[in-house]
């Protein structure tokens, strides 16, 4: 806990929000945080997190004596001395980050003059914190500071990351919200890099972009070792054994998914070719990854001599283990383009909302209530998501409810050498397909 209880506002329940609130509220805040979706508020003050994420609801649970979910935004602001911003900024058709969310809570507290800051945690283009800096001055609010300071988390393990950072940017030019927000975050005993705003910003874009171009690459050095017999999994473990490159984001796959590096890293390349720079190296990562889980439709079919009539099982949709998260999800342009080469496409997973089923491509796609069970007399298989549940699965059973054992794994989970003893035929990213013999 710190020294002093702190009374703060988080505007929006999503991921971000929910994840931001329950933690300050476990250092010992009070947090009142306001959604505009009643649905989403009813599910909270009913002890019911909207979304998985690993410890939350037992977070929220604990810390329900400093937390509070409302529809209202007077009941949110009355007392605090801070609002942070943690609504959503998705993607317009050019691919730009819509703010319409951000001037929305900037136009909500525009009488909160007791405030010490406005906080902004949702990731913004470079320039967004100048244009709200001026919104709040037109609006009387010179007083109050503003700052960005960009979050950091993974889901999966965002409330980790969260209460142990490896930083805390803190992007502002008024010396009375640098203190503030210096001081709530001291107990997590993470360096704090203050810098002015555009540079917080941008290390936020940055950051994600890199990630990116680090999974990007490895996947492109995978197709590479598929071409020339090499194996990606021990050229990747080789290269992150060197100091200066690290294990991190090597891992071949069929590309990444989630709510921020693909939105991240089309509105940083949006951003900079509106500046008038053509960001190539972003312009090929994004186009690397957009191919990645086509490359996996274009191996089966080769490998199947077709897929009109073929019967298809996906093992997993979720964009990562441990969320229930399906946004810019590789399991649906997989199914999309399955289907649309004819073939009858069946999924599995543990955790995937069951109103996925309402959207296309899975309004054409069964959804089964385990693996065994979509995998029944299906032509191949492929592993999307790497699920713990699939390395426990009896998959000599599988082999024989198959119609042809065949399994595509596209995140390198499994050991091929039980799957080849159990009668399957092993294709992977960036390793040689193995065959029974």
């Amino acid at each position: 806990m710190t020294g002093a209880s702190r009374r703060i506002a988080v505007f929006g329940a999503g991921y971000i929000g929910l994840v931001t609130g329950a933690c300050f509220a476990e250092l010992g805040h009070r947090v009142v945080v306001r959604d505009i979706q009643p649905e989403r508020i009813r599910l909270l003050n009913s002890s019911d997190v909207p979304f998985f994420e690993p410890g939350l609801g037992e977070l929220i649970a604990r810390n329900k004596e400093r937390l509070a979910f409302t529809l209202d935004v007077q009941e949110a602001v009355a007392d605090a001395e801070a609002v942070f911003v943690c609504v959503d900024t998705p993607p317009t058709a050019s691919g730009d980050a819509d703010l319409s969310r951000v001037w929305a809570v900037i136009d909500a507290v525009r009488r909160a003059s007791h405030l010490v800051a406005v906080v902004v945690k949702s990731t913004v283009p470079v320039g967004t914190g100048a244009r709200v800096r001026a919104a709040l001055d037109e609006r009387g609010l010179t007083h109050v500071g503003y700052a960005s300071n960009p979050e950091f988390t993974a889901e999966g393990r965002a409330v980790d990351d969260f209460l142990h950072p490896d930083r805390v940017v803190i992007g502002t030019e008024d010396p009375t919200a640098a203190a503030w927000l210096a001081d709530l975050y001291k107990p997590l005993d993470a360096p704090v890099e203050l810098m002015d705003v555009a540079s917080a910003e941008m290390v936020k874009l940055a950051s994600n972009a890199l990630l990116a171009t680090r999974i990007t690459f490895i996947n492109e050095i995978a197709t590479v070792c598929e071409a020339t017999g090499a194996d990606i999994t021990r050229v990747s473990r080789a290269i992150g054994l060197d100091h200066r490159l690290g294990p991190h984001f090597l891992k071949a796959g069929l590309g990444y998914g989630g709510s921020c590096f693909p939105k991240d890293s089309r509105a940083l390349r949006a951003m900079a070719s509106n500046s008038g720079y053509p960001f190539q190296l972003l312009n090929a990562v994004i186009q690397v990854n957009e191919l990645q889980p086509r490359r996996a439709v274009q191996r089966l079919k080769a490998e199947l001599n077709g897929l009109k009539g073929r019967r298809i099982a996906l093992l997993g949709m979720t964009f990562k283990p441990a969320t229930d998260d399906m946004r810019e999800a590789p399991s649906a342009v997989i199914a999309a383009r399955l289907l649309a080469e004819g073939a009858t496409v069946t999924c599995w997973d543990p955790m995937a909302p069951r109103t996925t089923a309402d959207h296309a491509p899975w309004t054409s796609v069964t959804r089964h209530p385990d693996p065994l069970t979509a995998l029944t007399d299906a032509d191949a298989a492929i592993l999307v998501t790497e699920w713990p549940e699939l390395t426990e699965l009896d998959w000599p059973t599988a082999a024989r409810t198959m119609r042809t054992p065949l399994l595509l794994d596209g995140r390198n989970l499994l050991d091929p050498t039980p799957l080849l003893a159990a009668g399957f035929t092993h294709m992977s990213v960036g390793r040689p397909t193995h065959r029974p013999t």
